[in-house]
């Protein structure tokens, strides 16, 4: 079994601070992080590949630094990995990032299952996993807990609000993971030396096959108009009384008085 794995390298969440003039998020000398969404995807498509005696490839798109995470996936247990970078690439929205990697997908391909975390946790679209699955023209499952191959295709567990889903789906198929009952497995010594040693490849512009109106913000519908960071001011209220009935009487009158309820 193929298996792609799309990751993203997102700022520490602790220190996002955003550029007043561009409203773009500042990332020089911000910490950065595996999406953690992306973790369980990586986790995901090595259970699939013990199960299948498959191969895994991971992919990240985004500037040189972004080959840390593809290291971090190597060393779990991936076997290969590809850096998608290019200026061309710079501004890029998720219908952008959506088809960029599509076509990167059917360069490398064929792949049986893509695999994509639900969300990254500094756009919170969630938008690239099915956009991707639109562009390729094949089947989508989101939200997916578990999954493990059925015959010739997949059977997912789907997480709902409340409840579970069993979705099957045939091959090939898109799949984009939340935190699932498997933690994502540590890196091995032995994973982090291959890691070390391992030659990235870059695949640029020129090497895809993509059309430059579909790409960078040419291709970028979204336009953001204005961005902040919400101040937040707290203020702490003493609800006295004698006994606990009074307190919560006093209570339920200030939430009521402040239309909570």
């Amino acid at each position: 079994m193929e298996i792609l794995v799309c990751i993203k390298q997102v700022p520490d969440t602790t220190e996002i601070r955003i550029d007043p003039e561009t409203n773009t998020l500042i990332r020089t000398g911000v910490p950065s992080i595996m999406n953690p969404f992306d973790a369980y995807a990586v986790e995901q498509a090595l259970q699939l590949k013990e199960m299948t005696d498959g191969h895994v490839t991971v992919v990240t798109m985004g500037p040189p630094q972004a080959k840390s995470i593809l290291g971090d996936a190597l060393a779990m247990g991936a076997d290969d990995a590809y850096l998608v970078t290019d200026r061309k690439f710079g501004g890029s929205d998720t219908l952008a990032t959506s088809y960029i990697l599509a076509s990167v997908a059917k360069k490398l391909g064929p792949f049986d299952v893509i695999l994509c975390g639900k969300q990254a946790i500094d756009g919170d679209t969630g938008q690239v996993g099915p956009e991707m699955a639109e562009h390729l023209g094949i089947p989508q499952i989101t939200y997916v807990s578990s999954v493990k191959v059925d015959g010739k295709g997949v059977e997912a567990v789907r997480e709902c609000t409340r409840h579970q889903e069993i979705v099957a789906a045939p091959l090939p198929v898109v799949i984009t993971v939340v935190k699932g009952e498997q933690e994502p497995r540590f890196e091995t010594i032995r994973g982090r030396l291959r890691a070390n040693r391992y030659e990235i490849k870059p695949l640029t512009r020129d090497e895809l096959p993509v059309e430059d109106e579909g790409i960078g913000l040419k291709g970028s519908a979204t336009r953001v108009k204005r961005s902040f960071t919400p101040e937040r001011h707290a203020e702490c209220v003493w609800i006295k009384g004698e006994s606990v009935r009074e307190q919560a009487g006093k209570l339920y009158k200030a939430l009521e008085r402040a239309n909570v309820i």
